[in-house]
């Protein structure tokens, strides 16, 4: 394996590493219902630090607005991308609650498995580059999907076997049931992230830098997300009568030093996909695999940080075991395919 091609893949793993992170600054928010702190995070992680990551493509003699007029000069790749990043905006939203009643680990490997697959199937097949999608991408596909539905059995296992005081002390709004159908529509609708991205990664100037290529996509597909999650979170703060969280001026400066914190470290997978892809040319197969590569860490990060979180302590040895063998086949499908191929 090429030293660039490790550089991308080791800067696409930090990236997921802070995307898995970006819950735990989440719980230090005080006295936020759920709707009023995602809002607010939301404006950080979905138009604050995409509009300030896209500034980056915007090369020497050209200025933010020229790439508006360049966005505008192609309505049908703007809009569809938005549009794609209105539907991932319900994955996002669902995203948030998937976790919330089955918890951090459980919760983000059922949405990001189907998140992971349809992602890097459907984008390629709608976009007319179908052709991209080499019998070693669609094995590693599989071999993603496989690991991550060894994790979602071993989450199922560990509901099954702990009482239910057990289960509450571990995540607080517990409930498998509710939890399994949020978390699935949660994944059908966050890979409409990667298609939009499909749609877009024209949208850029001739002379910028590979590196920071999709990141004005990025932009465009977080910007529709945006307008998804305002819609309802607004929605909820009337109709639960919340909006007086907004006028609690001493929790300000404290929660929105966690709500930024959490927005960042959330843009950071898709700002580290971008650079990573750069230094992946190399290899079209990884550049095609590259939304799984991600998805996949993402999936081992949040699994350690359940560890850590003791989402699974009191689990049997049986289901650790299970857990463990998950971890490790995503682990081998993120290079599966460059050996393959």
């Amino acid at each position: 394996m090429g030293a660039s091609v490790l550089l991308g893949l080791l800067i696409i793993a930090a990236g997921a590493f802070c995307q898995s992170s970006s819950y735990v600054p989440i719980n230090k928010i005080k006295k936020w219902s759920w709707e009023s702190y995602w809002l607010v995070q939301g404006v950080f992680a979905w138009l604050v630090f995409p509009l300030l990551g896209a500034l980056l493509a915007i090369p020497e003699g050209h200025t933010l607005g020229d790439l508006f007029a360049l966005m505008g000069a192609n309505p049908k790749a703007t809009g569809l991308t938005i549009l794609f990043g209105a539907l991932w905006g319900v994955g996002g939203l669902t995203f948030g609650l998937g976790m919330r009643y089955l918890g951090v680990a459980l919760g983000q490997s059922i949405g990001l498995g189907l998140c992971s697959g349809l992602g890097a199937i459907l984008g390629p097949v709608l976009t007319g580059k179908a052709a991209s999608l080499t019998m070693a991408v669609i094995i590693g596909v599989i071999v993603t999907i496989i690991g991550i539905a060894i994790i979602g059995i071993a989450g199922a296992m560990k509901a099954a076997s702990l009482p239910e005081e057990e289960r509450k002390k571990a995540v607080k709004d517990f409930n498998f049931g509710k939890g399994i159908v949020i978390a699935v529509i949660c994944g059908l609708m966050s890979a409409c992230f990667n298609i939009g991205l499909s749609f877009g990664e024209e949208l850029c100037f001739d002379g910028t830098a590979p590196l920071f290529k999709t990141l004005p996509a990025t932009m465009l597909v977080t910007f529709g997300g945006f307008l998804t999650n305002a819609c309802y979170c607004l929605y909820q703060n009337s109709k639960n009568k919340t909006f007086g969280d907004y006028a609690q001026g001493s929790l300000w400066g404290h929660n929105i030093i966690f709500c930024a914190l959490a927005g960042l470290l959330w843009y950071s997978q898709f700002f580290g996909l971008s650079l990573g892809k750069g230094f992946l040319t190399a290899s079209p197969v990884l550049l095609t695999f590259s939304w799984c590569i991600l998805m996949s860490l993402n999936v081992i990060f949040s699994n350690v940080w359940g560890i850590i979180l003791k989402e699974w302590k009191g689990c049997n040895k049986k289901t650790i075991y299970v857990l463990l063998c998950g971890l490790a086949v995503l682990i081998f499908s993120i290079f599966l395919p460059y050996i393959i191929g």
